[in-house]
C-alpha cells in the first residue's frame, strides 16, 4: 500500500474527501518525523512506537574493489510493532 492508497482507504473508512484525508496524513507524518527528529518517542497505542537509535561506527568492505572503507556513526529510526498490531496480523 502506497501513501494515495492508505488516503483512498482512510476517507472511505471516515467518509470525509480525499483532500482533507490527504491533508491529515500529511500532518501526521509531519508531527512523527518531527517528534522523532528531536529525539522524542512516539507511541501510538494499539500500534505501535518509533524511536531513533544509534549505530556505532565501522569498517566495510566495498563489494568491487574488495578495499576497506569507514562507515560512519549515524542515527537511525526503529519501528516497534505494538501487541495489538501484531495479534492482529497473526490472526490472534
Amino acid at each position: 500500500m502506497n501513501k494515495q492508497e492508505l488516503v483512498d482507504a482512510v476517507a472511505a473508512t471516515t467518509g470525509s474527501s480525499k483532500a482533507v484525508t490527504a491533508e491529515t496524513v500529511d500532518a501526521l507524518i509531519a508531527a512523527v518525523t518531527g517528534a522523532v527528529k528531536q529525539g522524542d518517542t512516539v507511541q501510538l497505542i494499539g500500534f505501535g512506537s518509533f524511536s531513533t537509535g544509534a549505530r556505532a561506527a565501522r569498517v566495510g568492505r566495498n563489494p568491487a574493489t574488495g578495499a576497506e572503507i569507514q562507515i560512519p556513526a549515524a542515527k537511525t529510526v526503529k519501528f516497534t510493532a505494538g501487541k495489538a498490531f501484531k495479534d492482529a496480523v497473526n490472526g490472534a
